[in-house]
């Protein structure tokens, strides 16, 4: 049996393609897949049925083996935490957990268009773990730096049983490869939206991405003057007390509040304070900032304006309709960010800047848009996390959409080099189907890979010699 399928030696005419043995083709949304995997032949697949009766054969083995992983990442994630960094830890496991989601939307828009997938792993190297489940293998390999999902029939250089032509990627309609290339990024957009929407309903916002802090936002802090009671103090102001209306008004934003307590120095003030669920009435009187020694150098403002010495929380919390629509926006504003710094990346001032700060220490330490890598990345997580759960979650909300942007980047490997072929097959197949010929690509893909690894060993440099 024979299957008409475009082939290199042929520019895509249909010849049938005889039988061979050729590695198939990684379909993967960080990292090209490693050399030397499982090519997808009918005497593949007889090795994999042997595989899989070995597997059935030794499920203690299996089972030892997962267990020994499992404790070596509580091992971590317990050093993690004796060493002070274990909120850091959870987020970089969090992280590599995306890997496996981004891999995992790859695999169930292949498998739900009855698309052939012969390997689901996470890492590359060599295998540290795997289990088969009926024609897939799943497992884990020991250089956690990406992931890939083995996807049959990739394009016209691989060859495939003729059986299985027809639950091949390139077999499937051009809105099924367009589906199949894209959930991956899809899979990092959902997380983000699921996280933006905690951040804003559950822990609060910090971000700054809602400015108006609510006025009966509770006080968080209560500052003394440089040894001397501050009118708070002296009031009886508490933490956690809600600052409900001044004089009998009642202000919705803290910025308001705040501009009338500072445009009343030295006039005594009524406060209606929610303690615990109960009103009461405090009394203070704002004194003039200028009048308090060493104001500034304790953050509070010089001029004639009227202090009391509290602060309130920062955190913003919306309610769920707001935080679905607030969620929505905030995705919108990150992305538009992001592809304005990918864009500016690429531009002649975005290269210039990068080559200066592979030169300069100096220049790069002054650098607020460039590739962060593995290796500046625990840094970054690290600072975040100490800052509270609100800025972690923010932070990593905006690295799965960085990700996801950046993976549909028309490059190969990348998503995105997929993403344009399959937009240029389905005009070309309009008028009569039509497969793009890989063989004519190649150059293309390693220069993309070229430039990809450039930015990547680049961006290295700059991050280890930071850590100096």
């Amino acid at each position: 049996m024979s299957t008409t399928v475009p082939d290199r030696r042929d520019g895509g005419t249909g010849r049938p393609t005889p039988k061979r043995s050729s590695p198939a083709v990684v379909a993967n949304g960080d990292l090209p897949g490693p050399p030397g995997g499982k090519p997808s032949s009918g005497g593949d697949d007889r090795r994999y049925e042997q595989g899989a009766r070995r597997d059935e054969a030794g499920p203690t083995n299996q089972a030892a083996d997962l267990v020994k992983l499992v404790g070596v990442v509580a091992l971590i994630v317990a050093a993690g935490y004796v060493a002070g960094y274990g909120e850091t830890v959870l987020a970089i496991l969090f992280l590599a957990g995306c890997i496996v989601a981004h891999e995992f939307g790859h695999y169930v828009a292949a498998r739900t268009g009855k698309v052939k997938v012969t390997e689901f792993f996470f890492g590359f190297g060599p295998k540290v773990w795997s289990v088969r489940r009926g024609e897939t293998e799943y497992g884990v390999k020991a250089i956690p730096l990406g992931g890939y999902c083995r996807i049959v029939g990739m394009n016209n250089l691989e060859d495939v049983d003729p059986a299985f032509e027809e639950r091949t990627y390139r077999h499937a309609p051009f809105w099924r490869r367009f589906v199949i290339d894209v959930a991956g990024s899809g899979m990092h957009f959902l997380i983000a939206l699921v996280l933006l929407f905690s951040m804003f309903f559950w822990t609060g916002d910090q971000s700054g991405y809602l400015t108006s802090i609510p006025a009966s936002n509770p006080i968080a802090e209560i500052i003394g003057f440089s040894g001397q009671t501050s009118p708070a103090q002296q009031a009886g102001f508490k933490l956690g007390d809600r600052i409900v209306a001044v004089d009998g008004v009642h202000y919705a934003t803290w910025s308001q509040m705040a501009s009338f307590i500072q445009a009343h120095p030295g006039v005594p003030l009524n406060f209606t304070v929610d303690r615990a669920g109960r009103d009461i009435t405090l009394h203070a009187t704002p004194v003039a900032a200028d009048t308090v020694p060493n104001a500034s150098a304790d953050g509070l403002p010089t001029g004639k304006v009227g202090v009391l010495g509290i602060g309130v929380s920062p955190l913003i919390h919306s309610s769920f309709l707001s935080s679905l629509s607030d969620a929505g926006g905030a995705f919108v504003s990150v992305s538009a960010r992001t592809l304005d710094a990918l864009g500016g990346l690429v531009s002649f001032h975005g290269i210039s800047a990068f080559v200066n700060e592979l030169s300069s220490a100096k220049a790069a330490s002054t650098s607020s848009e460039r590739f962060t890598t593995v290796i500046g990345l625990p840094s970054v997580i690290n600072q975040a996390s100490q800052s509270g759960l609100p800025t972690l979650i923010w932070l990593l909300a905006v690295i799965n959409i960085s990700i996801g942007l950046f993976n549909l980047v028309p490059l190969f490997p990348l998503d995105g080099g997929r993403v344009a072929v399959d937009i240029y097959e389905g005009v070309r197949s309009i008028r009569r189907p039509y497969r793009v010929d890989m063989a004519k690509l190649l150059p293309v893909m390693y220069a993309g890979l070229t430039v990809i690894a450039i930015f990547a060993l680049g961006s290295m440099f700059i991050d280890l010699r930071s850590l100096s």
